[in-house]
């Protein structure tokens, strides 16, 4: 038995080689989309010139902390920059404080997610947010994805209601082609086939580069130069923004993110204990909160474990080697494929972005629908997050609209005392935003 096989208990998970590489290999191709994703929507904030550099950030954050997870941590999920705090990122923090200063928060707030997961405080934390809270910041943030990928191709504009359908969008080239790519991804969906949004966004770019709807690549390949965006925070301007609210942000949808997706990847593969617990989760949680300070300094928001990694676990992986296989992918191809990443039509990447918001609303069945104090604040968080284009506020509506009905309806005893305390803090929060102080 070689290294790999006794380093990473081969035996004692019931795993191979061959297994552990293929699985590696089908969770980099279900989450590879995100090469071109992430750039596309960073770079509204960025500025285009930031796009190429944007792609290297990319592999290189999902690279190094996918490794680290495989290496460190021994478990068979990948990381990357995350959907929904790349939005978040993008189209609410940057536009008020620029990037420079979102990129200081995400930095502050992996930090503290550090501090938080060697502590005990974490899992004071996780007790205290109402479980139906969770499951409707994910649905929400899948709403808001969904609005952004339907906004950023033109088929919803501003209108006399507010929203409005743009109906001649369909006749137009990037509208026909946006359609093709949601039926396709959707067609690949339903039949599970692997690397279905990642085989939608390269189809309907081709079809597009064809048709002359977009202009065809100047090269696929080119040393990736990150200088753009490395080490650009601007930790002065956060003091100076007082972006305290923004931070918490980031960090509440980071945290509860990431600790259901851990759970969810860990029960899929059998690594829960009888009580539930998930082995080494600290390991997990650490080597998440370091790959978001690393990411904060290349150059790229809140980096994170991706739900993508159960389609390498489904295919038998079962150990760290199925991450490094994926970490090293994202670093020998992502790294050099900026010109193609770059020139990749938002009609192409829209569709992907309609998907995953589908993907994550299908949280919302986990609430209890029975019980109007914990769905209707579960309700609030949903359509929040989309409707006011903030995360942050969609976070506050709920944990206050929650604690107040459990209050009001005698429930007050179901209420973690922390869940108080972050209640009164997004009191304070949107009393500042309204100018109050």
């Amino acid at each position: 038995m070689g290294w790999f096989e006794r380093y990473f208990e081969f035996e004692k998970y019931g795993t191979n080689m061959k297994t552990e590489v293929l699985a590696g290999i089908t969770t980099f191709m279900t989450m590879a989309y995100i090469l071109f994703v992430n750039p596309d929507i960073l770079s509204k904030a960025m500025g285009e010139g930031a796009k190429e550099a944007l792609v290297a950030v990319t592999a290189l954050s999902a690279g190094l902390t996918t490794i680290m997870m495989g290496l460190y941590a021994k478990k068979p999920f990948a990381l990357a920059p995350g959907m929904g705090l790349n939005a978040y990122f993008a189209f609410t923090v940057a536009p008020k404080y620029g990037w420079k200063v979102a990129l200081a928060a995400v930095f502050v707030e992996g930090i503290i997610f550090i501090i938080l997961s060697v502590t005990k405080v974490r899992s004071a934390i996780i007790h205290a947010i109402p479980i139906s809270q969770k499951y409707a910041i994910g649905a929400g943030i899948g709403l808001f994805l969904t609005l952004i990928g339907l906004a950023n191709v033109g088929i919803v504009t501003n209108g006399p209601t507010i929203l409005a359908l743009n109906a001649s969008k369909f006749v137009t080239k990037d509208g026909l082609l946006f359609i093709l790519g949601l039926f396709v991804a959707a067609i690949l969906v339903s039949l599970r086939i692997k690397g279905a949004l990642l085989i939608s966004i390269l189809l309907t770019s081709i079809v597009g580069w064809i048709v002359k709807a977009a202009p065809w690549p100047s090269q696929i390949f080119s040393w990736p130069d990150i200088s753009y965006t490395f080490l650009k925070l601007d930790f002065q301007g956060l003091l100076n923004a007082g972006a305290l609210g923004v931070v918490f942000a980031f960090f509440m949808v980071d945290f509860f993110d990431t600790l259901g997706t851990v759970t969810g990847l860990s029960a899929k593969a059998g690594f829960l204990t009888k009580e539930g617990k998930i082995p080494d989760a600290e390991k997990v949680l650490l080597t998440d909160a370091v790959g978001t300070t690393l990411g904060a300094l290349l150059g790229t928001s809140t980096v994170t474990t991706y739900i993508e990694s159960a389609a390498g676990i489904e295919e038998g992986g079962r150990t760290g080697m199925t991450a490094l296989v994926t970490g090293l992918l994202f670093l020998v191809i992502g790294l050099f494929i900026g010109p193609l990443a770059g020139s990749i039509p938002a009609f192409a990447t829209a569709p992907a972005l309609v998907i995953v918001g589908y993907y994550m609303m299908s949280a919302m069945k986990n609430v209890d629908f029975n019980d109007p104090t914990e769905a209707l604040p579960a309700f609030l968080v949903l359509i929040t997050i989309p409707y006011t284009y903030s995360i942050a506020d969609g976070i506050g509506v709920g944990f206050i609209s929650y604690t107040l009905l459990k209050i009001f309806t005698g429930r007050w005893k179901e209420v973690h005392p922390l869940m108080y305390i972050l209640a009164l803090v997004f009191v304070g929060y949107f009393a500042y935003l309204a100018g109050v102080f």
